[in-house]
């Protein structure tokens, strides 16, 4: 119970800063700082790219933390979303959502309703998607557990990367598809953080600039820490302890009468669409599919290395994991690359901030293995496993 309030007291920490980030790094920005101090304080806008990598992570950890199933393809399944997302919300498909909304909801003309439904139908679309391959994919993989599952799924993600390529008259090959539309400002939402911003103004003299820092920043958090009570509400429900009993023992889950794999079935599906979910949400995002080689193995290790890092099976420990993984990747790197730009040299590879990374990302295994194996947020039960309690000495008599 301890460990539970803890991990309750960082997620709320965690999400205190996420609403808080935007008025600090307003307040920044007032102070006379040197021109490339003030770079490293635009982080507002590039967090809805991380939220969205937290729900990729999410997705992984049922998979992997829940139910103990080593999936390397977790590259595939945000491919799969986002190019779901963007084949039925492009304008260059004859069948896109936004078309279909238009004639039915407008008669015709552009409808801000519309915008906002193909969002919420192209998401949903996309995670139908995942949840779908992710069923087909854990079906020939039912016996399979460890390097050989792991085998399995590295090579569907390298079959799912070389597709994207090649089907050229769907998803346009190397250069991906584009324009994808950008998610809608909702009213709702603009007014809520227009008028908490302008209340906290009047009250404390600060102001919250969320729609100044992203129009996406406050719609991808809130998004995010649905997925999370999602997970929260999934692994105490009777399926998520099936999936921990499969991940425990899948012998004596059998013998106790559970099906286990029909268990690995829906722990593909549900880590199957939230992973699609985030693809969907980055594809949204920047505006396009980006090319199929974004989907890589790299992609995939980066995600589990998040939920490793973090702590497997830990809903907070994910979160922070994929914060401090995609923070890297996402907020360093882009910020050291800016600084050496000009110091790049032939065969230099010390100048080139992104060959860092696998690096850094090694690194960080190595000592979280060593000084802290549970993750830095771990649950309870692979706290206690990791780390069982002290037994006094036993004095002779």
């Amino acid at each position: 119970m301890a460990i539970e309030r803890r991990t309750l007291a960082w997620v709320l920490a965690l999400v205190a800063a996420a609403l808080l980030l935007p008025a600090i790094e307003y307040g920044i920005h007032r102070l006379p700082l040197w021109p490339w101090l003030m770079k490293w304080t635009y982080v507002a806008p590039l967090m809805p790219a991380i939220f969205a990598f937290m729900i990729v992570s999410l997705g992984l950890n049922i998979v992997t933390g829940f139910t103990g199933l080593l999936n390397l393809g977790a590259a595939a399944f945000v491919a799969i979303g986002a190019y779901t997302y963007s084949i039925l919300t492009c304008e260059i498909y004859p069948f896109r959502l936004g078309w279909v909304l238009d004639e039915v909801i407008a008669g015709g003309r552009p409808s801000a309703h519309a915008t906002w439904l193909t969002f919420v139908l192209g998401t949903m679309a996309a995670a139908g998607m995942g949840a779908l391959v992710g069923a087909a994919l854990s079906l020939p993989t039912m016996r399979l557990r460890g390097d050989y599952l792991a085998i399995v799924t590295l090579g569907f993600c390298e079959i799912v990367q070389d597709l994207l390529k090649n089907l050229d008259p769907i998803t346009k090959g190397t250069t991906g598809i584009n324009p994808v539309p950008h998610p809608p400002n909702l009213p709702a939402l603009a007014a809520a953080s227009e008028g908490s911003s302008a209340f906290i103004q009047h009250a404390t003299g600060i102001y919250l600039y969320y729609r100044d820092a992203t129009p996406h920043y406050l719609l991808y958090l809130l998004l995010m820490l649905g997925v999370a009570m999602l997970c929260r509400n999934l692994r105490r429900s009777r399926i998520g302890r099936s999936w921990v009993a499969v991940r425990e023992d899948e012998l004596a889950a059998r013998s106790s009468g559970l099906d286990t794999a029909r268990i690995k079935l829906s722990a593909f599906s549900w880590g199957a669409a939230l992973c699609a979910t985030g693809g969907a949400l980055i594809a949204a995002l920047v505006g396009t599919s980006i090319d199929p080689a974004y989907y890589d193995f790299q992609l995939s290790i980066i995600v589990l290395c998040a939920v490793i890092v973090g702590g497997m099976g830990s809903i907070g420990g994910v979160i922070l994991g994929a914060l401090v993984m995609f923070g890297f990747n996402g907020i360093v790197l882009v910020r050291l690359s800016d600084a050496l730009a000009g110091s790049h040299t032939d065969g230099n590879v010390l100048t080139t901030p992104n060959n860092w990374k696998f690096l850094v990302y090694g690194l960080a295994l190595v000592l979280v293995m060593r000084f802290k194996p549970e993750g830095l947020l771990p649950a309870r039960e692979v706290r206690a496993e990791m780390r069982p309690p002290r037994q006094a000495p036993t004095v002779p008599p």
